[in-house]
């Protein structure tokens, strides 16, 4: 009877191929829940950007309706009350001198605070009619 001495060995082979594959697919699957989780904070950051442009869109139209035409309306009770009931964020819209405005979003998502917070601040002025 004849012998080979290396009996075994393709099992060995393929159990350590095995392993590497597995690791690799491990690898790949958690670049993908990476990804989406990258891609939803990007959703939420792109809304809120539209949330605080809207703030400025309206604020200059509550303006151009006023009777002085001047900076000081009141447009922060009106946007949060169309965006307050849609998402769960926190709204400041704030009048400093010189018809400048700014507005601060925060909303709760804690999947994502490691990336840079929750927050988000635009600033923006408007001509004085």
């Amino acid at each position: 009877m004849l012998r080979h001495a290396q009996s075994g060995f393709t099992l060995l082979e393929a159990l350590i191929a095995l392993l590497v594959l597995s690791i690799g697919l491990l690898g790949v699957a958690a670049m993908q829940l990476k990804a989406l989780q990258s891609a939803h904070a990007g959703y939420q950051r792109a809304l809120v950007s539209l949330i605080a442009i809207d703030a400025q869109e309206r604020t200059w139209a509550l303006m151009s309706q006023h009777p002085t035409k001047n900076c000081s309306v009141d447009a922060e009770s009106a946007w949060s009350d169309y965006w307050g009931g849609v998402l769960d964020f926190s709204y400041s819209l704030s009048e400093d001198a010189a018809c400048e405005y700014e507005v601060e979003i925060t909303w709760t998502d804690q999947r994502f605070m490691e990336e840079g917070g929750n927050n988000f601040q635009y600033v923006f002025r408007l001509p004085s009619l």
